[in-house]
């Protein structure tokens, strides 16, 4: 899979990227028809403290999965993306079987 991560209002850090690689490159152990992950890191402009914003998009042939979190931290918004990305795959995947 490929894995392009844009940031908006944010510089990341390098353990951040690794830690956005590693938690979709597992996604490939469900099914291996997911083509690429489009990943944004954004921080949004807001009196609240889950500001901090973590998109991804899953492209697969004929059904894209799509899910948004925030959170105070990236690392945590990331892990309820990896959650839900997860379970959307797996019941992608028993659709089709």
């Amino acid at each position: 899979m490929k894995i392009n991560i844009q940031s908006i209002d944010c510089s990341p850090r390098q353990d951040l990227l690794d830690l956005v690689n590693e938690k979709l490159t597992k996604l490939d152990h469900f099914s291996d028809r997911i083509l690429e992950g489009k990943v944004v890191l954004r921080v949004e402009k807001a009196d609240k403290r889950d500001n901090k914003v973590v998109e991804v998009r899953l492209v697969i042939p004929g059904h894209d999965i799509f899910v948004k979190k925030n959170s105070e931290s990236f690392e945590e918004a990331l892990q309820k993306v990896y959650e839900v990305l997860q379970r959307e795959v797996k019941e992608w995947k028993e659709k089709i079987n």
